[in-house]
């Protein structure tokens, strides 16, 4: 019997499937070629505005991206280290200073050397998914998912697992407070993948802790907050008590508080190692959100406290 093989790494293929299960290239001959950059059509798109605190975020992960490649490629038994983006976008995106279409998220992950043996971009704006597509149409070790990552993302990290001598980083961008704590326990069960993760400050505050009063809170944004905290008794973490001739008031505690609560509630998701994270603040020097790091490797971790320190 004759297997085929893939034309990437030289693994064998499924009979009734052009994707390589080994490094999960598309061996589809059909498969467009590389296309001309400077022939973008984005004219129909709305494309994200990428801010400087931003290009920062893209810097810090891009770094580390690079720095764990290079550990990984001298493990000789490691089979695969993949990347993940959750919510990757269209690829590129407008320069908000200038105005300019620049590479974003996916393209400058690709840019990364030495490269990850395979690529996973999750999008759920049919628009943005097309361009991704047609960016990285030429990139074989790329796949292009359309669709909510919570039906996603579960299927991918099975990509990571222990036991198939493979490694993962995952990036975790959502828009708003749209992680569930569940899905971060369930990352660190596996002890393969490590996280980006953007704690959205702005939306914690504006959509539920800037009631002075707890109980006022409408039971669906308790509810979010209880899925992204992990637990219901997040107000007695994120308020203070003070008595009062009235009776007890609750007051919200600082920005840096809430930050340090939530890096412990990822300590105890079963990460072991959880650094300081660094605030992404706006032209008014006011943080937006944080970005968080969470690992199993010691190693990772101190790799990255180095570089965040150098944007601090």
């Amino acid at each position: 019997m004759i297997y085929a093989l893939c034309s990437w790494c030289g693994g064998y293929l499924d009979r009734d499937s052009s994707i390589c299960r080994a490094c999960g290239a598309d061996n589809d001959p059909s498969a467009p070629q590389p296309f001309d950059e400077g022939g973008i059509d984005v004219s129909d798109i709305e494309l994200d505005r990428l801010n400087p605190w931003s290009k920062i975020k893209h810097e810090i992960i891009e770094k580390y991206a690079s720095a764990y490649t290079r550990i990984l490629r001298k493990q000789p038994y490691l089979k695969r280290y993949v990347y993940i983006d959750a919510f990757a976008g269209a690829g590129v995106a407008v320069d908000a200073e200038s105005d300019e279409l620049i590479a974003a998220g996916a393209m400058r992950a690709l840019n990364v050397e030495p490269r990850f043996t395979e690529y996973h971009f999750i999008e759920q704006n049919p628009d943005k998914v097309a361009l991704l597509k047609q960016i990285t149409s030429h990139h074989r070790e790329v796949q292009v998912h359309w669709g909510d990552y919570r039906g996603i993302l579960p299927g991918l990290l099975e990509r990571c697992r222990y036991e198939d001598f493979a490694r993962g980083v995952c990036l975790l961008d959502p828009y708003g407070l749209s992680v569930d704590y569940a899905l971060l326990e369930e990352i660190a069960r596996m002890k393969t993948i490590e996280i980006f993760f953007n704690f959205m400050l702005v939306g914690a505050n504006r959509n539920v802790l800037w009631n002075i009063d707890p109980a006022k809170i409408s039971p669906a944004r308790a509810a979010m907050m209880t899925h992204v905290w992990g637990h219901d008794r997040w107000p007695d973490e994120l308020y203070d008590r003070e008595p009062g001739l009235f009776g007890d008031t609750r007051t919200k505690v600082s920005n840096d508080r809430v930050i340090e609560s939530y890096r412990k509630r990822l300590l105890q998701a079963g990460f072991k190692h959880v650094p300081t994270p660094i605030a992404m603040k706006n032209r008014l020097n006011a943080p937006v959100y944080y970005l968080f790091f969470a690992s199993q490797n010691e190693t990772g971790a101190s790799i990255v406290e180095q570089i965040l320190n150098n944007y601090r």
